[in-house]
């Protein structure tokens, strides 16, 4: 563009505003919602109130999750369009240290309700105890706290620094930050693939999947994508941001909503397929145990409600440049997202050890609960570090070609 572009002023959270009072009110629905869930543990309802724990815990972190590794893509491949956005999605991912603590009555209270190969022995079994063995799952749990932390707050920070640095440190850290990211790429992709077998997976040990690592990236960066849009409008209702975003920006990230909405479902019917023709009773439990129960209702609304509606909803550009029917839609993802969680989760719920049952859809209050607790945790730490600092990397070097970014 010809014209000079002008950094933007209003990069910093309204003090009276609802976004300054997010830690507050996250803190609180956490309190609450969490404190109901565990209280629930204490009683009868031990291991259905940790399902429904692991349920909300897996929903929210994939939110962070995918955070993180958009943010690393997206210096790896020094993208410029997304630099007025970027802040906000590193926001997200500095969350991560805080599933360390929420990840606590899982591998405490839970551990035992939610993972039948701890106290199960058989053949099969046997065979896997090298992996599903209590030291080893520990450490690896360990091992994935340490790399999320590491990365999502090694990039927070430079990215912080950034904002006061001069003009020859800004060369070092932008260069830190790609040099950070390509590697990054690698352990992100490992630890999160591991953790969703090793927490998800696991729920039954007989089963396996060589695509569910890919099958929750898809999950986490489509709900994360979600989040960035309904953050970003929440953001400029408050006054952030109000030119810097533009519908240039939105309409990118609809394209990416809309792309990874059509990846999900790819990965999800490569799984199905793959399974469903070799048909051998060790893969074909899970869908077994889906399709009993009520769950079969789930298993059948879940191709058409978070692929086939998005999937024609998305396609309009109209859609993706109109921010109510955008915002309508990343809603809907997010729902959706949390659906495919709980389908994941719940229907192992009774079916392994003493009084087993097949697999019944019943949801619960607990299910509520630990969702907006869990959602709670994560906005109070997000908002705490959003009003921290500048909601944009003001001296990132590609921010003029951001705020001049537009589709053609």
């Amino acid at each position: 563009m010809s014209h000079a572009i002008e950094k933007p002023k209003d990069i910093t959270i309204p003090a009276g505003s609802l976004w300054a009072k997010l830690p507050m009110l996250g803190g609180g629905a956490a309190v609450i919602g969490l404190g109901a869930t565990l209280a629930a543990s204490f009683g009868e309802g031990r291991a259905r109130a940790m399902f429904s724990y692991l349920f909300a815990f897996e929903a929210v972190l994939a939110v962070a999750l995918g955070a993180l590794g958009w943010v690393l893509i997206d210096h790896t491949v020094r993208a410029s369009w997304s630099t007025v956005i970027k802040r906000i999605a590193e926001t997200v991912a500095v969350t991560l240290p805080v599933f360390v603590l929420l990840w606590v009555p899982i591998g405490t209270i839970g551990f035992h309700d939610l993972y039948p190969w701890t106290h199960e022995a058989d053949a099969v079994l046997d065979r896997k105890r090298w992996f599903l063995s209590n030291g080893f799952f520990f450490g690896r749990a360990a091992l994935y706290f340490v790399i999320w932390s590491f990365l999502s707050w090694t990039l927070y920070r430079t990215s912080v620094k950034q904002d006061t640095a001069s003009e020859g440190e800004l060369k070092g850290l932008t260069h830190r930050l790609w040099r950070l990211s390509a590697p990054g790429i690698i352990l992100y992709a490992l630890s999160q693939s591991f953790q969703a077998i090793d927490w998800l997976m696991s729920l039954q040990p007989h089963w396996y999947s060589t695509m569910f690592g890919v099958y929750y990236f898809a999950a986490s960066i489509l709900a994360f994508y979600a989040f960035m849009v309904l953050a970003s409008m929440g953001l400029q209702r408050a006054g952030v941001m109000k030119t810097a975003i533009t519908t240039e920006h939105f309409h990118d990230m609809g394209k990416f909503l809309y792309g990874y909405t059509v990846f999900w479902a790819y990965i999800a019917f490569s799984q199905f397929m793959l399974i469903w023709y070799a048909n051998l009773p060790e893969e074909t439990v899970f869908y077994m145990v889906r399709n009993t129960g009520g769950w079969h209702y789930v298993s059948y609304a879940l191709p058409v409600l978070h692929f086939f509606v998005p999937f024609f909803f998305f396609l309009s550009r109209h859609v993706k440049r109109n921010r109510v029917a955008l915002a309508c839609g990343a809603v809907w993802t997010l729902v959706m997202h949390c659906v495919d969680l709980y389908w994941l989760v719940l229907p192992n719920y009774g079916t392994h050890g003493e009084g087993a049952h097949e697999a019944v859809l019943s949801v619960g209050w607990t299910d509520v609960a630990a969702l907006v607790g869990m959602a709670g945790a994560f906005l109070a730490v997000f908002g705490y570090f959003l009003t921290k600092n500048k909601v944009v990397g003001i001296n990132d070097p590609r921010l003029p070609e951001s705020l001049a970014h537009e589709n053609y």
